[in-house]
């Protein structure tokens, strides 16, 4: 297949035929977390470097990214890059790589610097005694429209795609799973329904609501009734479509 790949400016000639090298022996390195993508953690020169490997696309995709569109890996790799030059926390990106067979579009490959948190947002849903949780919360909330403010629209701003290290009195945020962004100025719906996806406890929207008002200059009952509303339409649609999968899987199990 042929390959087509970027890396970092510091990357050495070296490291990225070492790079190159594990992309290569992927399917042999132990381990692996997810089922749609694939992230192995792997020790590269002394230092834990995360590679994310994306799932073959269908046949249209197949086609569309090979002429029409940028890929995951490539956008993964260009955001980060984005971010970070924009002052917004993000794992240092180190390379993508792409791997085309023909015309079609195959495997692609997004590799960062493994970032160890101490927590994600996902666990601020679960575990409401983690301390100075409501710190936390209001820290990440104005995280959120410092994100707005830049005219970074986050579409995956989910519970996974947010980690949080405590440096001594602060917290910092640092953005994974970067593939579907837009830029451009934000009107005051767009930015709450950006909050759509994060929670669906009203207690958590509620703080979230009460910071984003004080940090927007904006009536906490306005941004609140917004935020609600479409957490709450949100968690309808997911519902309903974990109802509809199992309804399939017992008709598949059926027939």
């Amino acid at each position: 297949m042929k390959e087509i790949s970027l890396f970092s400016k510091d990357i050495s000639s070296i490291d990225a035929q070492n790079l190159r090298s594990l992309i290569k022996d992927f399917d042999s390195i132990k381990g692996g977390i997810g089922k749609r993508n694939v992230i192995k953690i792997v020790n590269f020169n002394g230092v834990n470097i995360n590679i994310k490997a994306f799932k073959i696309p269908n046949i249209i995709n197949q086609v569309a990214y090979s002429f029409f569109r940028n890929s995951k890996a490539q956008r993964s790799f260009e955001y980060a890059n984005k971010l970070i030059d924009m002052g917004v926390g993000t794992p240092r990106p180190m390379a993508y790589f792409e791997f085309k067979s023909g015309i079609l579009f195959k495997k692609s490959f997004y590799v960062s610097q493994q970032l160890d948190c101490d927590y994600t947002y996902r666990e601020l849903i679960h575990d409401f005694d983690i301390p100075d949780y409501d710190n936390i919360l209001r820290a990440f909330t104005r995280f959120t429209f410092g994100l707005h403010e830049k005219g970074i629209h986050f579409l995956d701003h989910s519970p996974g795609n947010t980690l949080i290290k405590k440096n001594k009195s602060e917290y910092n945020f640092y953005l994974v799973d970067l593939n579907r962004m837009n830029f451009g100025v934000l009107d005051f719906e767009t930015r709450i329904k950006n909050f759509a996806r994060l929670t669906k406890h009203k207690p958590m929207v509620e703080v979230m609501s009460d910071e984003y008002a004080k940090c927007y200059g904006e009536d906490y009952n306005k941004v609140f009734s917004l935020m609600w509303k479409e957490t709450q339409a949100f968690q309808e649609r997911f519902n309903r479509k974990k109802r509809l999968k199992k309804k399939l899987k017992f008709w598949k199990s059926t027939y």
